[in-house]
């Protein structure tokens, strides 16, 4: 069943699921008890008490929360589905915490009655800056229910230009700046004719600042968006464990396998005493 654009309030007590879940997890609670315990502090009036009594099901059976928000596509946008199917993937180097973040942000932007350039400007960042694949997260975006055929369709045609064609320029050639420009360097003979016009989703400021930012790093033009426009910036990774450092498991094995390594290095060299390894140097009998 397709989804549908959701009212304010349904927006609203998602921003507030996503943020407490994150809280909780960090404080090490499980998933299972955070969602059989916020159900009762959410609004009673939204869908989203039912929609977590699916999720906690669903995490019983299966141990991931993706595949419920999926399966309740009339609920959760596609693109909510894909964010949250990516930091449960086990390859992939993307922490939950930065997902239910992203996620909790972009609801607060949902229930400020998004613009579809802001909306999809973001959603696009946290792609690139994540790393979470093109493909899937394009397809994604053109099935969210906020956006218009338009929109829908422009995104998935620029889901096979992106390897060739800056961002930047895609976008200046879709908005008012791009026909203006047209108009202005006309002959003056000219003037008084139509100016043939195609698709135009982006305004003119948004324009200028893409045509400035072709030929630069796409996170410019994001960061210029969010700076002259008010676009809503991605949260940023606060945890280096997932790229930096190993699992604690992990960690903690190396340790035993670097004090074993030393007391074999010490063995080989005869100058292992085991009367370190008892307390007050007592040697058993």
């Amino acid at each position: 069943m397709p989804g549908k654009v959701l009212d304010r309030e349904e927006y609203v007590e998602q921003e507030y699921f996503f943020r407490v879940y994150r809280e909780r997890l960090q404080e090490g609670v499980p998933s299972q008890e955070i969602l059989q315990t916020i159900h009762e502090e959410l609004l009673s009036t939204t869908r989203l008490p039912m929609a977590i009594d699916f999720m906690r099901a669903e995490i019983l059976h299966k141990g991931r929360i993706s595949d419920a928000m999926s399966r309740l596509a009339h609920y959760f946008a596609p693109f909510q589905a894909f964010v949250m199917d990516r930091a449960e993937d086990e390859e992939a180097r993307f922490e939950q915490q930065t997902a239910l973040r992203i996620l909790e942000l972009e609801s607060r932007y949902r229930a400020a009655s998004p613009r579809m350039a802001g909306l999809f400007v973001y959603q696009l960042e946290c792609i690139a800056r994540n790393r979470l694949g093109y493909g899937r997260g394009l397809d994604a975006m053109a099935a969210d229910p906020v956006y218009s055929t338009d929109w829908s369709r422009w995104i998935l045609r620029i889901r096979g230009d992106l390897g060739t064609l800056e961002l930047a320029e895609l976008v200046y050639r879709v908005s008012e700046h791009f026909y203006s420009r047209r108009t202005a360097g006309r002959p003056a003979g000219q003037t008084g004719e139509p100016v043939e016009r195609g698709l135009v989703l982006f305004g003119e400021q948004e324009g200028r600042i893409a045509r400035a930012n072709i030929g630069r790093d796409p996170l410019y033009l994001f960061a210029a968006l969010q700076r002259h426009l008010g676009y809503p910036a991605v949260p940023r990774t606060t945890s280096t464990e997932a790229t930096d450092k190993l699992p604690g498991f992990l960690e903690a094995r190396l340790q035993k396998i670097e004090q074993r390594l030393k007391i074999l290095d010490m063995e080989s060299k005869g100058g292992l005493d085991l009367a370190r390894f008892y307390q007050g140097g007592e040697q058993p009998t």
